[in-house]
């Protein structure tokens, strides 16, 4: 694979970013400003209403983050004629054709000079609304290809999937397609549209039966777990990610295609600064359960080897991926993790944690440091049954006897113990299928791509993503963790 000069690639180009408000999407902007101010325009997608509203967002929950206080620092009093200068807010929706852009001129305008579409937009939640994940993560894909086939100069649109559309495979897994229809075990009938008309029909029956939101919220996230089970996947934002991979496979044609896939996504390794981190993700939900003394137990096999890659490093690769298929007419698929190149054992985890927070504890609401401990691993359901039983469930139906109204003491202990069980029966029910996970992301396709950033040389250096270069302890306890105690920690 051949590369040429990434910053002379983004030099006077245009690019649609959808999603523009999430995690991944801030730290792309903020590094292409930083590092090629002299890229064209960014055109940024936020689901807003209006202008009015969709600026606001833009200025609240983009510009004014963290994120961007040292491409402040850089550009002083120019900061604003360079965010005036190159970026251009866009209110839409993905869900919607066209992108839910009204604005005829605008659209008129987007098709005629955008270069490159980069679709970061998706909701990440494992139980969401099925018809809200089905719109944004499948459907959403379908309509952002609609729009980049409209854009006469495109070069290539990038789309963020997760590397998590494997289900529970175990083994190597190949940096591969899906094929429309393709389910995980083996059951028939995967359609996407009639999945939509399913969505459709239920949403109308439960409306004819007068039900609450609450009531019409709860049906449709139990109906997408139950949908994604039938074809083999382990939750509803994986099966509608795996979805939207194969609509774009299979509506493609000759347009360049590249798919990220990236695994757990932690906070920066190094920038714009090492540790920022936005919203809590997957492992961090332990480390602050665990730091806050909610968790003294959790399920998982402590030979598992937990696959995680700083955001930095996939942005990175995004923006890497971008100039290396411009204008090459097929389709690249990208794990960006670290399992194969650098894997990251369970129990390395539990000791940083244990050692961090020891070292740092917690300060609570009363002022007093959560001391912590080594934490319980049950290697199966059913010793996790037996200790939440004993630990829990029996001292709950104690104090539920002596707890009475004028006791506030128990009262106390009954309502804390209620929220701790509820707090880790939530974290094993959504995250029970990645435990005993035993699958590595086979990452040829992204080694290939990080030689080919080696051959430029002094680039390398600003558009790093190998996992190798990691030294998980001093991440973990220099970085990761004091990011996130700060930024997350409330």
């Amino acid at each position: 694979m051949e590369l040429g000069s990434i910053l002379q690639f983004l030099e006077n180009k245009s690019i649609l970013v959808t999603g523009a408000t999430g995690f991944l999407a801030k730290i792309f902007i903020e590094k292409i400003l930083r590092v090629q101010p002299n890229v064209k325009k960014l055109y940024l997608l936020l689901r807003a209403s209006d202008m009015k509203s969709a600026m606001q967002r833009f200025n609240n929950e983009v510009i004014a983050k963290e994120l961007f206080k040292v491409l402040k620092e850089k550009c002083g009093e120019n900061l604003s004629s360079l965010i005036s200068d190159k970026v251009r807010v866009v209110a839409g929706d993905i869900t919607c054709e066209d992108l839910g852009i009204i604005d005829s001129c605008l659209l008129g305008e987007m098709w005629k000079e955008i270069d490159v579409v980069a679709n970061l937009a998706a909701t990440t939640k494992f139980d969401e609304r099925y018809d809200v994940s089905l719109g944004i993560n499948t459907l959403g894909a379908k309509h952002v290809l609609n729009f980049a086939r409209k854009c006469n100069k495109l070069m290539v649109l990038l789309h963020v999937s997760t590397a998590y559309v494997s289900g529970e495979k175990e083994g190597l897994i190949l940096e591969t397609p899906y094929k429309m229809g393709e389910t995980l075990n083996g059951a028939s009938g995967l359609d996407i549209e009639t999945e939509k008309k399913f969505v459709d029909e239920t949403l109308k029956q439960l409306r004819i039966e007068n039900c609450s939101e609450d009531s019409i919220t709860s049906a449709m996230k139990d109906l997408g777990i139950q949908r994604a089970k039938k074809y083999g996947w382990p939750n509803t934002y994986v099966f509608t990610k795996a979805m939207g991979e194969m609509l774009l496979g299979h509506l493609k044609e000759n347009m360049p295609l590249v798919i990220i896939r990236p695994t757990i996504v932690t906070s920066t390794y190094k920038e714009p600064f090492p540790g920022w981190v936005e919203g809590i993700r997957t492992i961090d939900s332990l480390g602050v359960g665990y730091g806050k003394g909610k968790i003294k137990c959790f399920l998982g096999d402590p030979k598992s080897i937990i696959d995680v890659i700083p955001a930095d490093m996939v942005v990175n690769a995004i923006i890497v991926a971008m100039a290396a298929h411009a204008n090459q007419p097929n389709e690249r698929i990208y794990h960006i993790g670290s399992s194969v190149s650098n894997p990251l054992e369970f129990t390395w985890l539990q000791d940083y944690g244990l050692r961090y927070f020891t070292k740092h504890p917690w300060i609570n609401k009363n002022g007093k440091p959560v001391i912590v401990g080594e934490i319980t691993v049950l290697k199966t359901m059913d010793s996790f049954r037996k200790y939440m039983a004993i630990h829990y469930l029996l001292p709950l139906k104690v104090l539920k006897i002596v707890n009475t109204a004028s006791c506030q003491y128990f009262q106390g202990l009954y309502l804390n113990l209620i929220r701790k069980v509820k707090f880790v029966m939530r974290l094993v029910e959504l995250y029970e299928p990645y435990l005993f996970f035993k699958g590595f992301y086979d990452d040829m396709n992204a080694e290939k791509l990080r030689l080919a950033v080696k051959e430029i040389g002094a680039e390398a250096e600003l558009f790093y993503f190998d996992p190798k270069s990691i030294n998980w302890e001093d991440y973990f306890m220099n970085t990761h963790l004091p990011g996130v105690v700060k930024r997350l920690f409330k």
